[in-house]
C-alpha cells in the first residue's frame, strides 16, 4: 500500500510511520518537515499535496491545532484556530483526498478524548473534536467508490504524559502501541463512519 501520514513525524505519527514503513510505501507531510510540506488550514496547500503525492492507498492525518485557554479568556479568534486547522483542515483533507484515493481506500482523520470527557481550558479544542466525530459519522454514510472514513480518538498517550499530565490528572496514560493498533484498525479494519476510541 502507499500511505500518506499528514503529522507523520509528530509524537504519536512517528510511531504510526515507523509500523507502516516496515511494509509499505509511507509519504510523510508536514508542516516545517517531511517528504511535501502541507498546512492543512490552507485548502491551496491541501490540494497543493495531494498532486506531489499522486494516487493513495491511505491518508492518515495525525496534525491538527487548537487553542487551550479558560473560557473566559477566549476570544472569537482563539476558536477559529481550531476550526480552521483541527475541524476544516481534516474535513478538507476528506473532500480532496478521496480524489486520490485508490478504490476501496481509507482516511483516518485524528480527534482525542476531549470530545468525550473534556478537562478545563479546553472548550475550543473539545468542540472541535465533537464537531470531527459527528462529520465521521455522517460522511461514512455517504462515501463512494468503497472508501472509508473512521477518526481516531485517543487520550493522553504515554509520550506525551510528561508534557498534558497536569492536564489530566488521575488520568491513565494510553500505551503507545494501544495508539499505534488504533490507526491499523482504521487503515486495515472494515470500519467506516466509526469513532475509534482509545481512552485508557
Amino acid at each position: 500500500m502507499k500511505l500518506l501520514i499528514i503529522g507523520g513525524n509528530g509524537t504519536i505519527g512517528k510511531k504510526v510511520a515507523s509500523y507502516f514503513s516496515l511494509e509499505n510505501e509511507v509519504v510523510i507531510a508536514g508542516r516545517s518537515s517531511g517528504d511535501v510540506k502541507v498546512d492543512i488550514s490552507n485548502l491551496n496547500s491541501i490540494k497543493s499535496m495531494f498532486k506531489k503525492t499522486g494516487s493513495l492507498d491511505a491518508i492518515l492525518c495525525i496534525a491538527g491545532e487548537a487553542k487551550w485557554g479558560s473560557f473566559k479568556d477566549l476570544k472569537e479568534k482563539d476558536y477559529y484556530i481550531g476550526i480552521k486547522s483541527k475541524l476544516m483542515g481534516q474535513v478538507n483533507l476528506v473532500r480532496v483526498g478521496q480524489n486520490f484515493l485508490n478504490k476501496g481506500g481509507s482516511i483516518t482523520l485524528s480527534t482525542g478524548i476531549l470530545a468525550d470527557d473534556p478537562v478545563v481550558q479546553t472548550a475550543s479544542a473539545a468542540m472541535v473534536n465533537g464537531g470531527l466525530h459527528s462529520f465521521v459519522k455522517a460522511v461514512g454514510l455517504e462515501t463512494e467508490n468503497a472508501i472509508r472514513v473512521n477518526v481516531v480518538s485517543l487520550g493522553m498517550v504515554e509520550d506525551a504524559y510528561e508534557k498534558y499530565k497536569d492536564y489530566f490528572p488521575g488520568h491513565n496514560p494510553v500505551p503507545m502501541s494501544k495508539a499505534v493498533n488504533a490507526y491499523i484498525r482504521s487503515v486495515k479494519g472494515k470500519d467506516n463512519g466509526k469513532i475509534i476510541r482509545i481512552y485508557e
